[in-house]
């Protein structure tokens, strides 16, 4: 039987533990048949791993896109995006492409977690992401923005940013808590438009993480394109992402990725799923 295909719109990490290389690692292991459009790529200084971010010209990327909805992906994913311009595009090319499910991934690229963002690309992703979202999978500093409700401290302005989120057109919502809440558990809070569910595991290693949150928007969207619901998607990419992030390794002085092959090679770690 032919593998279900799934498309990553994002960067390129060169380091490749987020980005696009996460993504395309995570859809191999979920057993679909990943591509990319690329939108930019990330370069570290080899000194202090200070990032620079090149955009590739709007031309080849709306021929990479041409390529792959020619192909006919089965589900979408968003990761970096960078402006007004591309994010308004990707909408259009998941309309496009006639995938069935969209799976938007919120990067906001900033220095630091309080620094104000770039306004028009907040509102870009309102007005042409969220509407056509599938699920949408926004940290805490991301729905904080897309609900303008900036940080997030507690179950409860979880839940609020999760309402205002779906009130935008988002189908589904998670929002990634992960160590900000408590110190020895990893929650994060789904929401159906209904009910409101808590999904947690003990708290692993906080040290190899980077690439975690593409990796759970990856598997999101592989899960979905081989049948799962939303629900049993964002379930089942937390326990993914969990394996991965408890088994990450050091690469260098400065980054330690996920270890995206965890819950195929080493284990599967159960998610404790509670409605709140």
């Amino acid at each position: 039987m032919a593998l279900k295909k799934t498309l990553t719109i994002a960067g390129s990490d060169t380091s490749a533990g987020a980005g696009m290389q996460a993504d395309l690692k995570t859809f191999q292991e979920l057993d679909t048949y990943g591509m990319v459009a690329l939108t930019s790529i990330v370069t570290m200084d080899t000194k202090t791993w200070s990032h620079d971010v090149t955009p590739l010209p709007f031309d080849v990327f709306e021929k990479q896109l041409a390529t792959a909805i020619s192909i006919g992906p089965d589900a979408v994913k968003t990761g970096m995006l960078g402006t007004e311009e591309i994010i308004k595009r990707a909408g259009e090319a998941f309309v496009e492409s006639g995938a069935d499910y969209f799976v938007v991934d919120p990067v906001m690229v900033c220095k630091g977690e309080n620094e104000v963002l770039n306004p028009g690309n907040t509102d870009a992703m309102i007005k042409y992401l969220l509407p056509k979202a599938t699920v949408v999978t926004p940290n805490l500093f991301e729905a904080g923005q897309l609900a303008n409700l900036g940080t997030l401290t507690s179950i409860e302005d979880m839940k609020e940013a999760a309402k205002i989120i779906h009130d935008h057109g988002a189908q589904h919502v998670i929002i990634k808590g992960g160590k900000a809440l408590d110190q020895d558990k990893s929650y994060d809070l789904y929401f159906d438009g209904d009910k409101f569910y808590q999904l947690s595991t003990d708290m692993f290693q906080q040290s190899y993480n980077h690439g975690a949150g593409c990796t759970f928007a990856a598997a999101t969207t592989a899960y979905l394109a081989n049948g799962k619901s939303p629900r049993e998607a964002v379930i089942a990419a937390k326990a993914f992402v969990a394996s991965a992030i408890k088994h990450g390794w050091k690469m260098n002085e400065f980054v330690g990725p996920v270890d995206h092959g965890a819950y195929n090679r080493i284990e599967h770690i159960d998610i404790d799923v509670t409605e709140v």
